[in-house]
């Protein structure tokens, strides 16, 4: 390709490559197999692949469409559709209308729905468009949950710009994409005055002012038609469509009529000649104003509710998103950062979808897996006609057996929904058999309407239910992660970041900033791995894998190669805390994350460590602790025992020092009724 480049999005066709690239077919001819191909591939190129159906466009006629055109019945859909693309639809005189639906409309709707137990009701068609916090909001790329500005590279741009009125948005929805992303950069550097407009005539001004003098909006090439070249609107918009869909035969024609008709207004030909070659190149990748400017007020509403309403704009966000825990962890790490709690999910108080509760956010019962919207609706209608459930056998007595099987029961224990029922969630699982079948034993009787002969309905029987230990702190947030899709309460890694700072260990969250300034640096980092995707190299054969791991800040992806790989699987599989070592670098506005050592945490821990505070409610834990400690050996490390007692932490320590070795550690942590144990 000429300077190995091609118009973006315009991908060259194999008769162009032949025409503009001699190698290529001295290349082909070499190879009888690839000049075979060659040949099958020019006459299949541009054909129609596959049937498609467009998501939006419906076509409306004064008679019955199978009476007018072909139609063809997707096995997979109930809705009939055009055999006629869209082109060839308007040919036929047919009108095609495109429908868009939006979720952020139903956020907007559902914050909106929240605002009114405030007592707070919006117009969100009349709020002001010069609100000064929503800008800052979009300056600072604060930009989560906010339409057409959520990604890495627009907030990059957001940032740069600092837009301080509508018509920036306006114009950044047109200019985000393939083609004319090119003309971002100028666009910020003439916003901020270090760059020069440039209006090309001075008859132009007044239609390329608003965007510096570059062109942006199909209804800018309609307009510069028009007043430089006499066009009329209805010509106008003919150059327009001819210019967009690259028609050569009219463009020929087009061409002398614009220079004609410039020439005419005492414009020189050479001026009309660049102009019209200027408008020719942006017309195939132009915008549609009316709907960017639709985009942007969208956008603008999102900002706006997020900047003065955050709490309950982020639980209309999370609830359209709730059925995807990757987002719905993103936001939870979001709204964090903006001082808002997180409630957990809970029998007597959480709804069906995320609510507010006391300027919080309350996890919904239906975000939780494998619970069931259907179930959980049932569960919040009964608690709403008959009252808050009193305790676990409540529960299993009033919530609808049949369609709370004992999956639905075991996450709800997991995720520490019914935490207000009985605090000890190992309890309720280690029972989880005998209330699954008591609930279901009550389901069927109700569904076999077995009544006493007095009419009344069936006494329910008390249920006992075995003591055990509670989980420990870490296998509590493990079964958690699990039901939930994220930590949510707390993260695995809270106890031991008193030891970062020794450890030299960055949070996830400042890596973009220090790559930012150095470009490459190597960095220590804490984690958990989420996922590991192994793969094969179909060049040298080996395996290499992609690594998901968070931290207390956020997630993070590195890439391990096959040496490392074979030095650290047993490690990355072993789902305890870890050190990552990493090589970061920064790759077209992306971080890229290279895994160069793995070791696990409480080895390095105990390395620096000089003391252990073990956190306790059961006694019976005091037992196997001293067993432990008796084969960790002396050393210098000091430990403490805090039983938690009526809500008071008592510290009591231990006479000794201790190697407090990692192996150590590790079995302290799995010891039944250690709530938490924090290494300082």
């Amino acid at each position: 390709m000429p300077n190995g480049l091609n118009e973006k999005g315009k991908p060259y066709t194999l008769k162009e490559v032949l025409e503009i690239e001699p190698a290529f077919e001295v290349e082909a001819n070499r190879e009888p197999q690839i000049k075979r191909l060659l040949e099958y591939a020019l006459q299949l190129e541009g054909l129609y692949r596959n049937t498609s159906t467009h998501a939006a466009g419906v076509v409306i006629g004064h008679d019955p469409l199978d009476e007018i055109l072909p139609i063809y019945k997707d096995p997979d859909s109930d809705m009939p559709v055009t055999q006629f693309n869209m082109k060839f639809v308007e040919d036929a005189s047919l009108i095609k209308f495109d429908f868009l639906g939006l979720k952020t409309l139903t956020v907007l709707a559902k914050t909106l729905k929240l605002l009114r137990p405030r007592g707070i009701e919006l117009d969100l068609i009349n709020i002001p468009l010069d609100d000064k916090e929503t800008f800052q909001l979009l300056s600072d790329g604060d930009t989560s949950g906010v339409f057409q500005f959520e990604s890495a590279g627009m907030r990059k741009i957001l940032k740069d710009m600092a837009p301080d009125k509508i018509e920036d948005l306006v114009a950044i929805v047109a200019l985000y994409r393939p083609g004319p992303m090119g003309n971002i950069p100028s666009y910020i550097a003439r916003k901020h005055g270090t760059e020069k407009p440039d209006y090309l005539h001075p008859m132009l001004e007044e239609i390329l002012k608003e965007t510096y003098g570059i062109m942006i909006y199909q209804e800018q090439v309609m307009q510069i038609a028009q007043v430089m070249a006499g066009y009329s609107l209805g010509g106008a918009d003919l150059l327009r469509r001819a210019m967009g869909k690259k028609k050569k035969e009219e463009m020929v024609k087009q061409r002398v009529i614009f220079i004609d008709g410039a020439k005419a207004r005492g414009v020189p030909e050479e001026k009309a000649a660049e102009v019209f070659d200027l408008m020719e190149k942006f017309a195939s990748y132009g915008f549609n104003k009316s709907h960017a400017a639709a985009y942007a007020f969208v956008s603008y509403q999102t900002a706006y509710l997020k900047a003065h309403y955050p709490v309950e704009f982020m639980a209309a966000t999370m609830t359209l998103d709730k059925t995807d825990t990757d987002k719905l962890g993103f936001f939870k790490r979001d709204v964090t950062k903006m001082g808002i709690s997180i409630l957990p999910p809970d029998v007597n108080k959480s709804q069906v979808n995320f609510s507010v509760e006391n300027g919080a956010i309350r996890y919904a019962m239906s975000a939780v897996r494998n619970v069931g919207e259907g179930a959980m609706q049932s569960m919040i209608a009964e608690r709403e006609k008959n009252g808050p459930f009193k305790n676990i056998v409540d529960f299993i007595a009033r919530v609808d057996g049949s369609v709370m099987n004992k999956r639905c029961f075991e996450n709800l224990i997991k995720s520490g929904a019914l935490d207000c029922l009985e605090p000890n969630r190992a309890k309720l699982h280690h029972n989880l058999e005998k209330l699954s079948q008591h609930s279901a034993a009550i389901a069927t009787q109700r569904r076999s309407s077995q009544i006493s002969l007095f009419g009344e309905a069936i006494e329910i029987q008390n249920i006992t239910l075995e003591d055990v230990p509670e989980w420990p702190s870490m296998q509590k947030l493990e079964m958690e992660a699990e039901a939930i899709g994220f930590y949510l309460s707390a993260h695995p890694l809270d106890a031991f970041e008193s030891s970062f700072e020794r450890l030299r260990i960055m949070p996830s969250s400042e890596l973009v900033k220090t790559v930012d300034v150095a470009g490459s640096v190597r960095v220590r980092l804490a984690g958990i791995v989420n996922d590991m995707r192994e793969r094969i190299s179909q060049k040298s054969g080996n395996k290499y894998a992609f690594i998901t791991g968070s931290d207390t800040s956020g997630t993070f992806e590195m890439m391990c190669f096959s040496e490392t790989l074979a030095q650290s699987r047993e490690k990355l599989k072993a789902g305890q805390p870890l050190i990552f070592s990493v090589l970061a670098e920064k790759k077209e506005d992306e971080i890229r994350m290279i895994l160069q050592a793995v070791e696990y945490l409480n080895e390095a821990i105990a390395k620096v460590s000089s003391s252990v505070m073990i956190y306790m409610d059961d006694p019976a834990c005091l037992s196997p602790i001293q067993s432990i400690l008796k084969q960790d050996g002396s050393g210098k490390g000091k430990v403490f025992l805090i039983p938690r007692v009526n809500e008071w932490d008592v510290e009591v320590a231990l006479d000794g020092g201790y190697a407090l070795s990692a192996q150590t550690m590790q079995a302290l942590r799995a010891v039944p009724g250690i709530q938490e144990i924090k290494q300082v």
